[in-house]
């Protein structure tokens, strides 16, 4: 499954690499993102047979596709992850993945781009929730509406429906975007 995974992302790369569309770019490079965050997960998966994961150790092979995204965009970022993810079954380690991903992705993209900046994710696990902060400083909502694009949806539907926990989007007085998630244990 890994292979097959990584072989649709080469492909998706390749297909962009011959594009001369920058619009066409960008949702390819939107797919392989999603794509590679799949094949994360699957890797951690394929080192064992349990029904549950270490999702620090998936979102910190997360972290490391970050560079690639930002040298897109023509910044520079840094990333800090503080707390704990813990164990997770793999049913919502797949699909915090993907949420994760595009999270830091549009921080990057939509709050960061052409300018330096920071993405803090935290983590705080109780016995009950787990609790995810993801905080860019970059240039905030516009007008304070969160987007209504593809990855919006995305995220907001595997929050709600598939991990059946709550999401919102905030800009804090000082700048940038705040997004908040509560996920039931």
């Amino acid at each position: 499954m890994k292979n097959n995974l990584q072989t649709v992302a080469s492909l998706l790369r390749i297909q962009s690499r011959q594009s001369n569309s920058e619009e066409v770019k960008e949702t390819l490079a939107q797919a392989m993102r999603r794509v590679s965050a799949i094949a994360v997960v699957h890797d951690v998966l394929s080192e064992g047979i349990d029904q549950e994961v270490t999702f620090d150790q998936i979102f910190n092979r997360i972290l490391m596709l970050v560079p690639e995204i930002a040298t897109g965009y023509h910044t520079t970022v840094k990333t800090t992850l503080t707390g704990s993810f813990g164990e997770l079954s793999t049913e919502k380690a797949t699909a915090l993945a993907l949420v994760l991903t595009e999270l830091v992705a549009n921080a990057v993209e939509h709050g960061l781009a052409d300018q330096s900046g920071e993405v803090l994710v935290s983590a705080d696990r109780g016995s009950k929730s787990l609790k995810i902060e993801v905080l860019d400083d970059g240039v905030g909502l516009p007008e304070g509406k969160i987007g209504t694009g593809l990855g919006t949806q995305i995220v907001r539907t595997l929050v709600e429906s598939e991990l059946r926990g709550k999401i919102s989007w905030t800009s804090p007085i000082r700048g940038g975007t705040k997004v908040s998630i509560e996920l039931p244990l």
